[in-house]
């Protein structure tokens, strides 16, 4: 019974979109979470961003590619943004992501590494629920970002 108060949505009723924000849950900052949470109106987006996360390249699986590798998801902070384009290999995906930083607006000291999206979520930093996939050539590019080496 506690796992399904846990789920349950408004009226406490376990819905397919309730599950779907449950496996949503590691991806999503507290505050972001209780909004979709207390909402009947994101079922879309919500089953959207799963299907995304779920086909996501997985560690090193865009080596090489380099600007052509599809920046997937985007959180963003106050000044803060970071462009992932895969997720880690174990467990649900968040503890060693890889991307491209922007720490307080610095597109000149940008770069790509490692990120921990357990980190990203824990300090409040939020999903672009409305992010639309494209290559981290284009973002960096729309950014005004360096552009990457060969």
């Amino acid at each position: 019974m506690s796992g399904q108060m846990r789920l349950a949505g408004i009226d406490n009723v376990v819905t397919p979109y309730m599950r779907n924000l449950e496996r949503l849950r590691p991806w999503l900052p507290r505050g972001e979470y209780a909004v979709l949470r207390g909402s009947r109106e994101h079922d879309q987006i919500v089953a959207s961003m799963l299907d995304r996360i779920d086909a996501m390249p997985r560690s090193y699986e865009t080596d090489g590619q380099g600007g052509a590798a599809l920046v997937v998801l985007h959180y963003f902070n106050p000044g803060c943004d970071w462009y992932i384009t895969e997720k880690d290999v174990g467990g649900v995906g968040t503890m060693q992501a890889f991307g491209w930083a922007i720490l307080n607006g610095d597109t000149e000291c940008a770069e790509l590494g490692y990120i921990s999206i357990a980190e990203l979520v824990r300090f409040g930093c939020e999903l672009d629920l409305h992010w639309r996939e494209r290559p981290l050539a284009e973002v960096i590019r729309e950014r005004g970002g360096r552009a990457l080496e060969d």
